[in-house]
């Protein structure tokens, strides 16, 4: 019987007879030799935790890929998520963009001009902070009714700020340009 830390000899034999190749197919897929012989690692302790069991896998070859593959997108999934910042964006850290804080210029006349249940929607949730289940419970809503009234009010705001300032999108949806519109005095 094999003692727990030890591997088994049938895993050793595989990797012995794999681990090149996983290798060289992980240095071609990962930007640097240090995230493959990571990765590799990895691969080697799923594996490792596999015991005994891991002489049951008829090709052990397609498992370790095949975990490997796994492993990959899900270190590429987790990647996507991180968005590089370009340093040029201007302002301090934390701060909008610029197109977007100037847009609040345009805010107090396109908020006169929404009906009275959007606009105190917007001006008390998203204004001055008030949480949605303290509105529903301060107007007799559902929580629910709540959230629905408050999405319609910023879907209202957002048509309306599109159409009286004129506001474009990139192609990822945020604030690329507009025309400001001040309030009448």
């Amino acid at each position: 019987m094999q003692t727990p830390s030890k591997p088994p000899n049938c895993l050793m034999t595989a990797w012995q007879n794999h681990e090149a190749e996983l290798r060289r197919w992980m240095r071609h897929r990962l930007p640097s030799e240090t995230d493959a012989d990571d990765m590799l690692q990895d691969l080697f302790l799923r594996a490792l935790r596999q015991r005994e069991r891991f002489c049951s896998i008829l090709n052990a070859r397609a498992w370790l890929f095949t975990v490997a593959r796994n492993a990959m997108a899900d270190r590429l999934r987790l990647k996507r998520n991180e968005v590089e910042l370009p340093d040029d964006l201007g302002g301090e850290p934390g701060e909008p963009p610029a197109v977007v804080a100037n847009l609040a210029d345009c805010l107090p006349r396109v908020l006169t001009e929404l009906g009275p249940i959007d606009r105190e929607a917007i001006t008390l949730c998203d204004l001055e902070g008030l949480s949605q289940v303290k509105y529903a419970e301060r107007f007799g809503l559902t929580p629910a009714g709540a959230k629905a009234r408050v999405q319609r009010a910023r879907r209202r705001l957002r048509e309306q700020l599109t159409q009286a300032c004129q506001v474009q999108f990139d192609a990822a949806g945020q604030v690329a340009d507009f025309v400001p519109r001040q309030s009448p005095h």
